[in-house]
């Protein structure tokens, strides 16, 4: 049998910063996020981690490629982009998202 732990967990307040309230009124919305090589993807916003990155489901990928601007798409399923090559991320509810607030 186990000691009893000698110290609780820290407890946290159930305050909820105004940026954790934008990012939970994000969640189920589509988004249409831009990456630094120019891919666009669209899908739904499912959370992020630690780290920013984001967690899209059912989502497709967008190149615009050639002087034509010819786009191509595919579909991907579920994806995390990494916050580092994100550049900008809209969304059809909430105008484009300022991303340095």
């Amino acid at each position: 049998m186990l000691p009893p732990p000698t110290q609780q967990p820290p407890k946290h307040d159930n305050v909820e910063s105004p940026n954790v309230r934008r990012l939970r009124n994000l969640l189920r919305e589509i988004l249409r996020v831009t990456v630094n090589d120019g891919r666009i993807f669209l899908g739904t916003f499912a959370g992020t981690d630690q780290l920013l990155n984001i967690l899209l489901i059912n989502t497709e990928e967008y190149r615009i490629q050639g002087q034509n601007e010819t786009i191509s798409g595919r579909f991907v399923g579920q994806i995390l982009i990494p916050w580092a090559l994100v550049v900008k991320i809209e969304s059809a509810s909430i105008d484009t998202i300022d991303l340095y607030t």
